[in-house]
């Protein structure tokens, strides 16, 4: 998505969700500059045409040679503001944007308690937001994983944030809550658990699809996970029982709140991926992070046609 998309569609969303008043929107005086901005700023940044658009009075600015120039967009008794730059000549218009380099989101992802799969004390952290019905994730856990794990051996480790998309994949949340049952616990065993529903998705669909056969094979799998890495069985049985779905449901609203609208989705250091990579494109931006923080990456594998065109996984 182009960035001036991204900026319209921020614009909308801020609106729906209610923004503070303006109590005054006074008009230029010269209405032909004024029907050039707008007509610029409707078609620059795909302003929907039930938007108003009204511009603010000049001010000076911290820019020398441009004037503050604020926007005003309304819709149904909410507004909000952007603020423009204007050139003293009224020839050219701009826009900057700020950004908070202390508050970035992808930085502060949170993986508190999460399972580390991997080097705990790598510099390198590999954040994928997961669901474990979705077989894009599947075929991404299968190959992107195990091969990159045995490529940076012990630079990297990986954790795995829940993003059950619900709608498409209707038993990702009971697994992810077993998955966490698991993972209060033992980690090692709740990365089991996601290895064994990845590569068995299948077993837990059924033939006829039953929905509640399905949730029976979650928790007969997670029991039988739980029994190999000799966890506490009642409690596991507990909290198998209890499906508190709270933590699922947090882990959900971060990545929406990141943006993200499918799985897999990863993080690297904090540098997203946009979308499906091959294993070669993903593994530059892992050196890229590992240089950051002054760790030299492994030589780089020889790349074959195959690897070049497979990509690690993306869907929905």
């Amino acid at each position: 998505m182009s960035r001036v998309h991204v900026l319209a569609s921020l614009v909308i969303l801020a609106l729906a969700a209610g923004c503070k008043a303006q109590t005054t929107s006074p008009t230029p005086t010269d209405s032909a500059l004024t029907r050039r901005i707008e007509v610029m700023v409707r078609s620059k940044f795909s302003i929907p045409p039930d938007y108003n658009v009204l511009l603010g009075p000049r001010k000076p600015s911290q820019i020398p040679g441009y004037d503050s120039l604020p926007v005003i967009l309304s819709r149904n008794g909410k507004t909000t503001n952007i603020e423009f730059l204007i050139s003293a000549d009224s020839t050219k218009l701009a826009r900057l944007e700020t950004f908070d380099l202390l508050k970035d989101p992808s930085f502060n992802i949170d993986t508190a308690n999460r399972p580390i799969r991997g080097n705990p004390d790598a510099k390198v952290t590999i954040i994928n937001f997961d669901d474990l019905e979705c077989g894009y994730c599947a075929r991404m856990h299968q190959t992107f994983f195990p091969a990159t794990v045995d490529h940076y051996k012990g630079l990297v480790k990986f954790v795995y944030k829940d993003y059950p998309l619900e709608e498409i994949h209707p038993w990702a949340v009971h697994a992810a809550v077993d998955a966490n049952c698991l993972a209060a616990q033992n980690g090692d065993t709740y990365w089991t658990y996601v290895d064994y529903l990845h590569s068995h998705g299948e077993e837990v669909n059924g033939a006829d699809r039953d929905l509640k056969k399905s949730f029976a094979a979650l928790d007969r799998i997670a029991r039988q996970e739980g029994t190999l890495g000799k966890l506490d069985s009642a409690k596991l049985d507990a909290c198998i029982a209890k499906q508190d779905e709270a933590q699922v449901r947090t882990s959900a609203h971060e990545a929406e709140s990141l943006g993200i609208e499918g799985t897999p989705a990863m993080f690297i250091n904090g540098e997203r991926i946009p979308g499906a990579l091959p294993e070669p494109q993903l593994w530059v931006v892992i050196d890229r992070a590992l240089r950051a923080a002054g760790v030299q990456p492994p030589a780089a594998q020889p790349e074959t046609p195959a690897m070049a065109q497979k990509p690690a996984g993306a869907g929905k």
